[in-house]
């Protein structure tokens, strides 16, 4: 298995034996293409799979980790998918299960998949200029990955609060809830994810993964079938994004909202 994960915004690297995958396509502002999506699968299977790596750290550039998937639909050179992948191009429970630990160094704006990277990871680092959201409900989006893990990170009335009104919020409030884990100052979040990697890599694999496993349980179903469904049929993901794309409220907002 090579270091190429056929992702033009993905950038992966070796540290002894941590994997760094960056996300880096600031011209899109981070934002996913299924091929990164996929990319990260790559990644997460790339520290399974080598010997030589033992964890992976996924980091982004400049004052964004990820915003989510691209709503324009474009892709990057070098994307590389294969054929027929479909919705198995989603990172989320690959890197939930990976036996290998999976650190996010959350830099910035981290919303959305970007969000649900971290979130899946084993240990989430976040900077102190880190700031949240779960946007997919503006876009039309039946999220089912967020409707069974918000609630089991930070229960079940702030998990409402979070993705019904689909709110900002920053680090300091994401740690409080257990939406992540650390919060560390912006200049200390390379070291931070490092040590994070060190301390977890001194645990024992085996116990490590039967732990992870029935910490895992926790989130319960996770359907995909209605949140798929929805996406193919429903005209509400339509609309969300082309409002988006046309920097327009959808269509189902009221006009007539009092101040």
């Amino acid at each position: 298995m090579t270091d190429d994960l056929g992702a033009g915004g993905l950038k992966f690297k070796r540290e002894g034996p941590i994997g760094w995958c960056t996300i880096d396509r600031p011209a899109a502002r981070n934002a996913f293409t299924p091929a990164m999506y996929y990319g990260l699968k790559r990644a997460v299977r790339l520290v399974n799979s080598d010997p030589d790596l033992a964890a992976l750290i996924i980091t982004g550039t400049g004052d964004v980790f990820a915003p989510g998937g691209d709503l324009g639909g474009r892709a990057e050179p070098g994307d590389n998918l294969p054929d027929g992948i479909g919705h198995d191009v989603l990172p989320f429970l690959t890197i939930r299960d990976s036996r290998a630990p999976v650190i996010s160094a959350v830099n910035g704006i981290c919303q959305a998949g970007g969000l649900l990277v971290a979130m899946m990871s084993d240990i989430a680092v976040a900077s102190d200029r880190a700031t949240f959201r779960v946007p997919e409900l503006l876009r039309g989006i039946p999220d089912a990955t967020y409707a069974a893990a918000l609630p089991a990170h930070v229960g079940l009335a702030a998990a409402r609060d979070l993705i019904l009104s689909a709110r900002k919020f920053d680090a300091a409030e994401a740690l409080r809830l257990g939406v992540i884990s650390r919060v560390v100052p912006h200049e200390e979040l390379r070291s931070a994810a490092l040590t994070a990697a060190r301390e977890i890599l001194q645990t024992a694999p085996e116990a490590r993964a039967q732990v992870k496993r029935m910490l895992n349980e926790r989130y319960g179903l996770i359907d995909y079938q209605t949140m798929f469904g929805a996406l193919e049929t429903s005209p509400e993901p339509r609309e969300g994004m082309r409002a988006f794309m046309e920097k327009r409220d959808p269509s189902w907002i009221p006009s007539n909202i009092p101040e």
